[in-house]
């Protein structure tokens, strides 16, 4: 039995308001807020939108590999806030901001595909010759 603290339907709500979060945020800071002078518009889009759209379908359905492999999605938009509030001190805020709404994404994405997995009773395979041992 597991030590489970809070249901796969609020772990997967957890991730959504993160992912969702990050998809409206994206585009409002680099645009809106603090816009880049060396991006255009098209390519501030295209690198920061676009590939949180891959997992969007997945999510919505509630599958839990795509709740897993979203998080390696999820480590661009860390590693743009790390590197934006340590270069950019008059971002920090708003690369503050992009490193909450990324680990709640990361947090709920990765105890959700757990938990459900566990629940449909899907596991990670092993190699046939560790079988035999």
């Amino acid at each position: 039995m597991s030590n489970q603290r809070i249901s796969t339907d609020n772990l997967k709500k957890i991730a959504l308001v993160g992912y969702f979060s990050l998809l409206f945020y994206m585009p409002l800071w680099l645009l809106v807020l603090s816009p880049s002078e060396s991006l255009s518009t098209a390519t501030t889009l295209v690198m920061f939108t676009l590939p949180l759209l891959f997992p969007l379908k997945g999510l919505l359905q509630g599958k839990p590999y795509t709740y897993a492999w979203s998080n390696f999605i999820v480590l661009i938009y860390f590693l743009h806030g790390l590197t934006t509030f340590w270069v950019i001190p008059e971002d920090r805020i708003w690369a503050s901001i992009e490193l909450v709404f990324a680990t709640t994404m990361f947090l709920g994405a990765t105890y959700y595909a757990k938990y459900r997995g566990q629940e449909l009773g899907l596991s990670i395979r092993t190699k046939k010759t560790d079988a035999k041992e």
